[in-house]
């Protein structure tokens, strides 16, 4: 398939370790921060086939990772209300809050429902004019274009009980946020591809000068993310501080101008909580005034409520790039896809789900990798 295989070739992906290798001298620690990337690293071992010199540690990258437990216990007490219909991608029915999950609510009773676009919850209001729908809007700046659609449409259409409980979170702001902490370890990032197709990446470059890392934007097959290590590498040897685009068949520096505008027409940045991390200044999206009466943090009066991290969870220090999940002394055991206690287990794209996924977790019991499956 054009543009897939061509960049799953073993014989291109060999000949770039190669340079790689021929190119470090010295230790480098590189982060790269979309949850797609790191799946894809850890499902081909490709930060066991580059140089022992470079470390690659996982971001921040997962949306449904880093949804906060506050934000999963306003999605359930709305969800819980008998005059609601909660419409939610099916990635988040399973993402634990403090007294469990939304699907296991919906075997109780209440009404949740699977879609597959935000659109489709316009349809479910429309249908059920009695109902108060809700929609459980969270991402990155990439799903943000489709989430401001339905409820401009909402608002146009005069779709009175459609609203959103927004949760969007940004990119810029969490790199940022890792760069400023006294246990930053990052000297580049691999840059996130589907984000930028969205926003472009021209807000990285003042990232990039301010605090001297290079950021080279990236794809996701493994010639993709070698490539772009090899960029990084390059840039890092020679002590250059740029922003480069590896994913250049995709995206270009101002992304998708329509999308933008969409975006800025019905979010303003705010201040958001990410689940293991905390609290990063204007790092969300939140619905701006003129599309109040589609807020359902506001209409549900949720917004009060707090809650805690569990205390054996280490997600927030492999969120930053700190610690891996193998460090984590409930990885494996107390901590896995089926029962996760933090932030990177659960969903299929954070670090810890993917160590789990692919058998890092056998490691732990001497196990070799040969055994999965």
């Amino acid at each position: 398939m054009k543009y897939v295989d061509e960049y799953r070739d073993g014989d291109v992906a060999r000949g770039l370790i190669e340079e790689i290798r021929r190119t470090v001298t010295r230790p480098w620690v590189i982060m790269e921060v979309c949850g797609g990337q790191t799946h894809s690293i850890v499902k081909h071992g490709i930060d066991r086939l580059i140089p022992a010199q470079i470390e690659l540690v996982h971001g921040p990258g997962c949306p449904v990772c880093v949804t906060s437990l506050e934000m999963i216990d306003r999605a359930h007490a709305i969800a819980s209300r008998p005059d609601v219909i909660f419409c939610s991608f099916g990635d988040m029915l399973r993402v634990p809050g403090s007294h469990g999950d939304l699907l296991t609510l919906k075997s109780r009773g209440a009404d949740i429902r699977v879609v597959y676009a935000p659109l489709d919850c316009l349809k479910i209001a429309r249908d059920n004019p009695e109902r108060k729908v809700v929609f459980f809007g969270i991402g990155f700046e990439t799903t943000a274009p489709a989430n401001a659609l339905a409820v401009k449409r909402a608002q146009v259409e005069g779709v009175a009980n459609f609203s959103m409980l927004v949760s969007h979170v940004l990119v810029p702001p969490a790199i940022t946020a890792i760069l400023q902490s006294a246990e930053n370890r990052v000297q580049a990032y691999l840059g996130p591809g589907h984000v930028c197709a969205v926003m472009g990446y021209a807000e990285y470059e003042p990232i990039a000068e301010l605090y001297k890392v290079p950021i080279v934007i990236t794809g996701f097959e493994p010639v993709d993310l070698l490539h772009g290590i090899l960029m990084t590498v390059r840039q890092l040897e020679s002590g250059r501080h740029e922003v480069e685009n590896q994913y250049a068949r995709i995206l270009g520096r101002a992304g998708n101008e329509g999308a933008r505008r969409l975006i800025f027409d019905v979010f303003e940045v705010a201040d958001r909580k990410w689940r293991g991390v905390g609290s990063i200044p204007k790092s969300g999206y939140r619905l701006r005034y003129e599309y109040r009466a589609h807020d359902a943090e506001r209409l549900f009066e949720v917004a009060d409520i707090c809650t805690a991290e569990s205390s054996v969870c280490i997600s927030g220090q492999v969120l930053k790039g700190i610690r891996k999940p193998l460090d984590c002394p409930a990885f494996g055991t107390e901590c896995t896809p089926q029962h996760p206690l933090g932030a990177t287990m659960v969903s299929g794209e954070g670090a810890c789900a993917a160590y789990f996924t692919y058998g890092r977790h056998l490691e732990l019991a001497g196990r070799p990798l040969t055994q999965v499956g």
